[in-house]
């Protein structure tokens, strides 16, 4: 099952997909968040469907598209979790989970405008696996525990500002990825019946030109692992988002120029959906 928002940012529209239809939500919640995706989202959707309650959202396909769930109150990071991007970007693979976090209002709409910071010089992509958490878990007992506690997955652009991340740090990575917009999320969230997180192909690209190319059976640590790792230190709440790492290919590796206002980033994940964002200068934003 395919669950959106659609709409104005801040008056989206819940929506499920029917086939080639977006049936109205709003009959059974007002918003895809933690409390419509902790009570069985897809059984009480199916019901309804079934029954006829939901209608049909007939002006969806000119609505904006917003980030397929509300805004989460945490989101998590995973760092250097592909072998070959942690080694671009100077370092040995790790041996256990980094982490770092953004803020939730950098969780955007997929083809939203991105801003470059204000004096940024190093603006950077990263295409991501994001897991989307139903069920609160707090110290799971083992990896197979996890998928109860899983909503489902999503397409997500860990947008990172690498001076800001890595030169004027003090030694945490969040200065790098907290900047309003930084995470455009959708277009769907895909309920975990119709993916298998551990062989999906991923791809960015800019103006055009292919950047990465990877698959999630690359990652080290897979997302059972990392949920499970997760809950021993934090309780992860119903709506919450986790990003699994990027692949190589980014702009930090020293291959590819850093984004400049005008560029247009395209990503996709197989079977989740594309995305994609025009880099517009701060100052033309303000």
């Amino acid at each position: 099952m395919k669950f959106a928002r659609l709409g104005e940012s801040g008056s989206e529209i819940p929506v499920v997909f029917d086939g080639d239809r977006r049936l109205d939500l709003r009959p059974l919640t007002s918003d895809v968040d933690g409390r419509f995706l902790a009570d069985d989202p897809v059984g009480r959707t199916s019901a309804a469907i079934a029954d006829g309650l939901l209608p049909e959202l007939t002006d969806a396909g000119s609505l904006r598209i917003g980030a397929p769930i509300a805004r989460p109150s945490a989101l998590i990071c995973i760092g250097q979790n592909y072998a070959a991007h942690a080694r671009e970007s100077g370092a040995e693979p790790p041996t256990v989970p980094i982490i770092f976090l953004k803020t939730p209002n950098t969780v955007v709409g997929p083809n939203d405008a991105v801003t470059i910071p204000r004096g940024s010089e190093k603006t950077d992509w990263e295409v991501e696996l994001g897991v989307v958490i139903g069920r609160r878990a707090a110290y799971l007992d083992s990896v197979d525990e996890v998928d109860a506690h899983i909503a489902g997955f999503v397409v997500a652009n860990d947008v990172s500002e690498r001076t800001f991340q890595m030169e004027v740090s003090g030694g945490q990575w969040s200065k790098g990825k907290i900047a309003p917009g930084f995470n455009p999320t959708g277009p769907w969230l895909v309920t975990p019946d119709e993916v298998d997180a551990q062989n999906l192909e991923l791809k960015s690209f800019v103006n055009g030109e292919p950047r990465q190319h990877s698959n999630t059976s690359d990652m080290i640590f897979d997302v059972r692992t990392i949920v499970h790792h997760l809950s021993q230190f934090a309780t992860l709440e119903p709506g919450d988002l986790i990003l699994t790492g990027t692949p190589q290919g980014v702009a930090f590796g020293g291959k590819f120029p850093y984004l400049r206002a005008g560029d247009v980033v395209d990503i996709e994940i197989e079977g989740l959906g594309a995305q994609r964002q025009e880099f517009v200068a701060w100052e033309a934003m303000r």
